[in-house]
């Protein structure tokens, strides 16, 4: 399935309301709520409020939903009652994330970060999945992204991929964790790199450098729909996914979602030791190889590019769909 958390005509102040929670079907966003009541379904609580509902509903919440996007795709009045995609407002599918971790999975990244730096490729790297905690009260869907001037000052993409914890847990072994994921999405990890190298020259952060926003979305793709794409592995999967940056349309970045040296599974492992994890909390992969400016400009791949005000910037994954934000100044 295709979750997604949408307004259609609604305001919203903001871009992160609560939103309506529906599904992608074919080019048309069919309102889950308004689907089981045409279908004389009703679900137990509030499973269809919001996705953070829908995800602590767990399994049987997650059930009917299926059971209902089944049937609204067999539905020629539900499909012509529907928007069309590109005429709704699209928030981030998980608007108020429960926490949201950043992982530090792809070896290519990290190494070309560090020989830009001057630095050996550090041993601990293969030791643990490394994570740390961004501001989850700063996310964004697609659309517009509000930053200030101190954040223009070398600011940057990173295209990442990201995960949404659907069962609450603790102490979860890798060989178990894929069956706590409820789906994927696209995530840019928005970074003032300025602000960043100064405050982690205290060996702290990053903080002001990442806090501003971090954009996931534009779906909530469930692990069912992936299945084409997976790769299994006694360290859990991975999904031959192509990801794409573009920049005003130029492409700037491509990899895959297959060369993380850390899996999920992995991650998760190492996120749940003596932790609960709860439905609703979002974990990001890290950056793939050549996936932000600051790797690419250090590679010479590109000459000091960073982002500016009014820039669109099209972060792409097989499957996972485009997520496509524009930076706005304020302030």
């Amino acid at each position: 399935m295709k979750l997604v958390t949408y307004l259609n005509g609604e305001h919203s102040e903001s871009g992160t309301s609560a939103g309506r929670i529906g599904a992608v079907i074919g080019d048309r966003v069919v309102d889950l709520r308004k689907a089981a009541l045409a279908a004389h379904r009703e679900s137990s609580g509030a499973v269809l409020t919001s996705m953070l509902h829908l995800l602590q509903s767990g399994r049987q919440g997650f059930e009917f939903v299926q059971g209902l996007v089944e049937w609204a795709a067999g539905n020629d009045e539900i499909a012509a009652a529907s928007p069309a995609s590109g005429d709704v407002t699209l928030l981030a599918p998980v608007p108020r994330p429960t926490s949201m971790r950043d992982g530090y999975a792809f070896r290519q990244h990290v190494e070309a970060a560090r020989r830009n730096r001057g630095v050996e490729m550090i041993p601990e790297f293969d030791q643990f999945p490394v994570f740390y905690f961004t501001n989850h009260q700063a996310v964004t869907g697609p659309g517009e992204v509000q930053v200030m001037e101190k954040h223009l000052n070398r600011l940057d993409f990173e295209l990442e991929c990201a995960i949404v914890i659907g069962r609450e847990g603790r102490d979860i072994a890798a060989a178990e964790a894929d069956d706590y994921i409820a789906g994927y999405m696209v995530m840019n990890d928005w970074s003032a790199r300025a602000l960043q190298m100064e405050e982690m020259k205290l060996n702290l952060g990053p903080a002001k450098g990442k806090d501003f926003a971090t954009s996931i979305g534009p779906f909530l793709v469930t692990r069912d729909e992936l299945a084409p794409k997976r790769i299994a592995g006694d360290a859990g999967e991975r999904y031959d996914l192509t990801m794409v940056t573009r920049v005003n349309g130029t492409e700037v970045s491509r990899g895959n979602l297959k060369d993380m040296t850390w899996t999920f599974a992995q991650i998760i492992e190492r996120a749940s030791y003596g932790v609960t994890l709860y439905p609703g909390d979002v974990i990001g992969s890290g950056t793939v190889g050549t996936g932000c400016f600051l790797e690419l400009n250090g590679s010479k791949i590109t000459d000091n590019w960073w982002l500016k005000d009014g820039d669109v910037v099209e972060c792409e994954i097989d499957m996972l769909g485009t997520l496509t934000n524009a930076i706005r100044k304020v302030g």
